[in-house]
């Protein structure tokens, strides 16, 4: 798992010192091909150190010495070889020139690699042609991978006359990855099956073959007839074969996903480690996701033949990120799941780009988006309203002012939050919120309209009735309070407020009423009854012309019907001395024949209807 974090780190080109003006996916590829050179030192340098007499290093330490003491122990039965022979008359030594560009080049050491081609007559030619390869990133012009694909079909043909390679493999592979011809690079792969040891070497050269030509400089080859090799090229031939080819049937799990990001298959691959059983890959997965997400690079490659458009590969990705802060979420961990969450929505928006304001319109929309659908989640969470609004505000002190930094945005999320909670009918979470954003007369609603359900409730007998509505008074009370000291209140939620804090003791009176009723205090709740403003059945008052209960909250006219159960049944238990009994009596009949319209329940006309 090393090796393949040390490639993320290469393809995301974070050690480059590379100035040339290629495109996003070649600057992959050569981040890529950086690697397996990275690996094939190692290799190397392991060779040496395990064979350090047939090596002969000494004390020199320069590249070109590394990679001819590497020489020595790979062609040991070949004989005496160019660089370390003293009499050339004697006996004819190896010439190992093609051997020591390819393995320079190979292990990343372009400079030596020139100058060996430089330094060789029989390389010399080579050299200009490797030269403009170093010097383009591999880009060559039309005319160089001509010449290049010239000279490979000239080896071609000498070997297919005399029945052998009558050639040096090395240099074949050489000029056939300076030609980039795709017809070349398919024939080498379909008649020399054994050219390469490793799927490492394989690797390296095809993305070392590989063009984008999508600068100018297409037409020039593909009017001569050389189409050039392409990644999807090469992502679909590693595609032919199916992931237990690579994996052994499961022996080496990580060599498939490996082979991905090397050909650039980036999706595939982070999708392959989270279905990963065992051994945490999923995890890798998330993390490796949150990298290639904030490079912004998984617009640029998905892969030969993978069904993914660029926003889908994104939602994929994002996905996964989310998915593991929600495990994070779950164990009431909410700091991580808030920075998961956050990542997550960078990456729908583009990235890195998002975090400095730098994507596009849509991506930008897309990132805040998800980012509110996220933060709102954390909020509904026990400790969610602390983390991201802190102690006190409205966010400024909580990491809610990390993610949406204007304090306008701030009140429009919160608001919305709030109405969602609300519809949610996660009440106490609605009623903070609103009280954090100064919408008092909001949250005096809520608790307004759960304090009438409470009253009801306890009309009907529920046991927790009582110590619920005394919570919500209480609540009631403490946001009034709160409100005093809260000097930005608008004109409009001044009027609001105090429209809810009469609903409040309008609620309370009711609540009054029912209290004294329940302990058998049947005239005391006639009295109370009586003195209610919103409804007109005080016997020694006469009637009013116009209906005050047409202007009552809602909240409040759902509690009349079982308020007036209550007045009928104290009306029942106590002694009509002067007629005011009587007197009440009849007002209720009245009051329920001017609001028949209501369908309130058809019992409590029966009940009145009796008692006249």
């Amino acid at each position: 798992m090393q090796k393949i974090w040390h490639l993320i780190q290469t393809l995301m080109g974070e050690n480059s010192t590379t100035q040339w003006k290629l495109s996003r996916k070649m600057l992959l590829v050569i981040g890529a091909r950086r690697h397996l050179e990275w690996g094939h030192e190692k290799y190397m340098l392991d060779m040496i150190q395990s064979h350090l007499a047939q090596a002969s290093l000494g004390g020199a330490v320069g590249n070109l010495q590394r990679v001819r003491a590497f020489l020595r122990v790979r062609l040991r039965d070949y004989g005496v070889l160019d660089f370390d022979a003293s009499d050339t008359r004697r006996q004819p030594p190896v010439d190992t020139t093609w051997q020591q560009i390819y393995f320079c080049l190979r292990t990343g050491y372009y400079d030596e690699a020139r100058n060996v081609a430089l330094s060789s007559r029989a390389s010399h030619q080579f050299a200009l042609l490797l030269t403009e390869w170093i010097n383009t990133g591999g880009m060559v012009s039309a005319e160089i991978a001509s010449t290049a694909s010239e000279e490979c079909e000239k080896m071609l043909r000498m070997g297919d006359r005399m029945g052998r390679a009558a050639y040096d493999k090395k240099k074949l592979l050489l000029f056939a990855m300076i030609s980039g011809s795709r017809r070349l690079i398919d024939r080498l792969l379909r008649d020399l099956p054994t050219l390469f040891t490793t799927i490492e070497d394989f690797l390296w050269f095809t993305l070392s073959a590989l063009r984008d030509f999508s600068g100018g400089t297409s037409s020039l080859v593909l009017n001569e007839g050389s189409v050039p090799y392409s990644l999807e090229d090469l992502q679909a031939y590693l595609n032919k074969f199916e992931p237990s080819y690579y994996t052994k049937n499961g022996k080496d799990p990580l060599v498939y996903p490996y082979v991905l990001l090397l050909s650039i298959q980036l999706l595939p691959a982070v999708l392959h480690f989270s279905k990963e059983p065992g051994e945490g890959y999923d995890i890798d997965a998330v993390h490796i996701s949150i990298v290639l997400g904030d490079h912004g690079v998984l617009s640029e490659v998905v892969g030969a033949g993978q069904k993914f458009g660029v926003m889908d590969a994104y939602a994929e990705v994002s996905s996964i990120i989310r998915q593991y802060g929600s495990a994070y979420l779950r164990h009431g961990d909410l700091p991580m799941a808030l920075e998961y969450y956050a990542q997550a929505a960078a990456v729908v928006g583009g990235g890195e780009v998002s975090w400095t304001g730098r994507g596009n319109v849509d991506q930008q929309r897309q990132r805040i988006l998800m980012l509110k659908q996220l933060l709102a989640e954390l909020l509904l969470r026990d400790g969610g309203i602390y983390l991201l609004l802190g102690p006190r505000s409205t966010g400024e002190e909580g990491e809610l002012a990390r993610f949406l930094p204007d304090v306008k945005a701030r009140q429009q999320f919160l608001l919305e939050t709030a109405r969602q909670c609300q519809e949610a009918g996660l009440y106490d979470k609605s009623i903070e919120i609103y009280k954090r954003v100064g919408a008092f007369s909001m949250a005096l609603d809520i608790i307004n309209m759960c304090l009438s359900e409470a009253i009801c409730a306890l009309a009907r007998g529920r046991l927790d009735g009582e110590s619920r509505t005394a919570g919500l008074i209480h609540s009631g009370n403490e946001i009034s309070e709160t409100y005093k000291y809260f000097p930005e209140a608008s004109l409009q939620e001044r009027e609001h407020v105090l429209d809810q804090e009469t609903v409040l003791r309008q609620l309370e009176a009711i609540l009054a009423v029912q209290k004294l009723a329940t302990v058998g205090h049947y005239l005391d709740a006639l009295r109370e009854v009586a003195k209610l403003p919103f409804l007109p059945l005080d016997p020694g008052m006469s009637d009013v012309i116009g209906d005050v209960f047409q202007n009552v909250s809602p909240h409040v006219q759902a509690c009349v019907p079982d308020l007036l159960r209550v007045a009928l049944a104290c009306l029942d238990n106590v002694t009509d001395s002067d007629g005011s009994v009587r007197a009440m009596r009849a007002k209720i009949a009245q009051f329920l024949a001017n609001n028949m319209s209501r369908n309130w329940p058809r019992d409590l006309y029966e009940k009145v209807a009796r008692s006249l």
